[in-house]
């Protein structure tokens, strides 16, 4: 099996090499859209695509993306975005300038079960998950093979609760080493601490065998089946230092019934947990969530 060509990269980083990303938070109030667009005018841009929301009065938060194309990038992206920090400042906003050409540098960390990471790969591979993979993590030899296959590094770091501390040393050492912009729990069974999280806020995304809030921790399918539920379902969320309670990305579910066995609600769920756990990690590579409080807004 052949790895995914570095060569799809370079083309879409040149095909977006003038592409910006401006994802803004900031209190409701007159003017802000005017403010922006005339920003971008002026920067020569072209907006490809603006998407906003505003909540309800009582909380008075605006929220907004915009996708564009400017000559002005990268050439001068940090100009643009010191000229744009003013406005910014005017408008108490949150925001970040991203450009599309910088393809997010991705490490996957996993365990016994594939599932989940078997997608990721592939769809990486197929040029559908437009992230630069830099390495696995397991605490497990299991997916050694299927990682290396695909041209991958592979890093196996056992772990347990006695050593938590030192694995997660090595493990922050060679995130650093690889300038990591993203992590993807594809169902990884070990517990982060609070140093771990903290050093990647908003950057870490997990996948639940739930339909979070419902039957957090471990086992949801047995508690699950002794509930008799009728739906089963998975969720991507950013990981907190609150178990399983971090902002929800996406999820999604699957109908079932009295005839189901344990064993059954977890293949059903195994295939929920794959495409869930996919689109959420695509939606934070386009730069389309924006967290607010302990929810996402998915643009």
């Amino acid at each position: 099996m052949k790895s995914y060509p570095q060569e799809q990269i370079q083309a879409y980083k040149e095909k977006h090499k003038h592409t910006g990303r401006l994802l803004i938070k900031c209190p409701d109030q007159p003017g802000i859209v005017s403010a922006v667009t005339r920003f971008l005018h002026e920067n020569e841009a072209n907006i490809i695509e603006s998407n906003q929301y505003t909540t309800d009065p009582q909380d008075g938060k605006f929220f907004m993306r915009i996708e564009f194309e400017s000559p002005k990038l990268p050439a001068a992206e940090e100009d643009v975005k010191k000229n744009f920090a003013v406005i910014a400042q005017s408008f108490e906003m949150e925001w970040s300038l991203k450009g599309a050409y910088n393809v997010k540098k991705t490490a996957v960390f996993a365990s016994k079960e594939l599932h989940c990471l078997r997608e990721l790969l592939l769809e990486w591979q197929s040029g559908d998950l437009l992230a630069d993979i830099k390495m696995v993590v397991s605490n497990h030899e299991d997916c050694k093979e299927l990682v290396e296959s695909f041209g991958l590094p592979f890093f196996h770091i056992p772990s347990n609760k006695n050593i938590r501390k030192q694995v997660e040393e090595k493990q922050l050492s060679l995130l650093k080493e690889y300038e990591i912009d993203l992590i993807v729990l594809a169902r990884y069974m070990q517990i982060l601490t609070p140093d771990f999280v903290a050093a990647f806020p908003c950057q870490i995304i997990n996948i639940h065998h739930s339909f979070l809030p419902a039957f957090i921790g471990a086992n949801p399918h047995q508690r699950a089946y002794d509930r008799g539920v009728k739906l089963i379902g998975a969720t991507s969320h950013y990981v907190t230092n609150d178990l399983d309670e971090g902002p929800i990305i996406e999820q999604d579910i699957v109908r079932v019934d009295h005839r189901d066995s344990v064993e059954d609600l977890k293949k059903m769920g195994r295939s929920v947990e794959r495409t869930v756990l996919a689109r959420g990690v695509k939606w934070d590579l386009e730069d389309r969530l924006i967290v607010h409080e302990n929810k996402t807004i998915v643009f």
